[in-house]
């Protein structure tokens, strides 16, 4: 599979919880890293999303948030990983910074050179990356 979301990250659903509208899907991708997508029950029934199946979670870059000092805060925000920075690639008022997270996954995010000042990102750095769950699409394989 191709797409533009710089984070693809495959996992197998552990599960599924049905509201009226919306679903809370937890994905296993491996190590202890459990993540959580909110999708509608109609993307869950159409493509056949369930315990034990396989599922890919796509994360645009710029959806990715990233915070450093913050074990002290908690957050709405169901997905926040601890990782350590490989790469921060300027550009002329963003940045990318990838984050290797423990079980190994390199999650992509796109913030402002500013940020990257603010919170002394740089490789090897301890962060933190944060996604909501609802900024989440899932797929599975065809």
């Amino acid at each position: 599979m191709k797409a533009s979301a710089r984070n693809v990250l495959k996992g197998t659903v552990t599960g599924v919880k049905l509201g009226a509208v919306n679903a809370e899907v937890t994905l296993d991708l491996g190590g202890g890293t459990q993540f959580v997508a909110i999708v509608t029950v109609e993307s869950v029934h159409s493509l056949g999303i369930a315990v034990g199946k396989e599922a890919i979670a796509l994360v645009k870059a710029p959806w990715v948030m990233l915070m450093t000092e913050g074990s002290d805060i908690r957050l709405s925000a169901r997905n926040c990983f601890k990782g350590e920075v490989t790469q921060v690639t300027d550009g002329a008022v963003n940045a990318e910074v990838i984050v290797r997270l423990a079980n190994g996954s390199e999650i992509h995010s796109i913030i402002t050179r500013q940020a990257v000042a603010e919170l002394d990102l740089a490789v090897g750095v301890e962060a933190t990356v944060v996604i909501k769950a609802s900024h989440v699409i899932l797929g599975v394989p065809a």
